[in-house]
């Protein structure tokens, strides 16, 4: 075999397997930044103030969550608080993959994880369990065209969004929890899958009916990831002995 077939594949190789690996995705978060981009601007926000929240947010379940509190008559504290609750998963995420990350920069590091939104967890969860390296180029080619995408169909749902005199009433606003249960069945054969989704369902509806929205969303995430420790750690000790 010759040095040329064993070469490592160019940055740009990597680059554009992820913009290819992009495009299901961009496509399925198109109903969400048009619903987001059309709410906003029901909500009051201006053309601007919509792009720019998608822009620099970039976290679409925190936005949806953000643009309900905004009018509502409570502290600007409690805004940022349940932002950062919804958002907090993203902090199991970057915990989870940062493992791989090793051959990473802080720099690059530090700009990657700006993009890690759940798909693009997804996707480097899945690269990761077939054996594949997660290289930056990958990684951004992945990241940029979903980022692009979102941040104009924000745009023109903002710019459109008055057209549609009521969003809730198409049933848009439901397609994000079917999207976010795709993703969790994508892991279905991973073990002690059923276990830990069954306790964070379970953990998540109660949080929800006791201490409301959007607390459930990371108390749900904490306990699913406390279980999965708890359940690893077991299997590690009678591997032992």
């Amino acid at each position: 075999m010759s040095a040329e077939c064993l070469a490592e594949p160019r940055p740009s190789s990597y680059f554009l397997s992820g913009v290819r690996e992009s495009i299901p995705i961009t496509l399925a978060v198109l109903p969400f930044g048009l619903l987001f981009g059309a709410l906003a601007t029901e909500h009051g926000l201006s053309l601007f103030e919509t792009v720019l929240m998608s822009a620099t947010l970039y976290a679409g379940a925190s936005q949806m969550v953000g643009i309900e509190l905004f009018n509502a008559p409570i502290a600007p504290w409690v805004v940022v608080l349940s932002i950062v609750a919804v958002n907090f998963r993203h902090v199991l995420y970057s915990a989870t993959i940062g493992r791989y990350l090793d051959h990473w920069t802080p720099l690059q590091r530090a700009f990657g994880f700006f993009f890690l939104i759940d798909p693009q967890f997804a996707e480097a969860e899945r690269r990761m369990e077939n054996g594949r390296r997660i290289s930056f180029a990958w990684y951004m080619g992945l990241a940029l065209p979903v980022y692009i995408g979102w941040v104009g169909e924000s745009w023109l749902g903002a710019l459109f969004g008055r057209l549609i005199p009521d969003a809730h009433a198409f049933g848009l606003d439901f397609i994000l929890p079917i999207y976010f249960l795709s993703m969790v069945m994508s892991f279905r054969k991973r073990p002690l899958w059923l276990p830990v989704v069954g306790v964070s369902a379970i953990a998540s509806i109660i949080a929800y009916r006791t201490i409301g929205s959007p607390w459930h969303i990371s108390i749900g995430a904490i306990a699913g990831v406390v279980l999965g420790a708890l359940l690893a750690s077991m299997a590690t000790k009678e591997q032992e002995q």
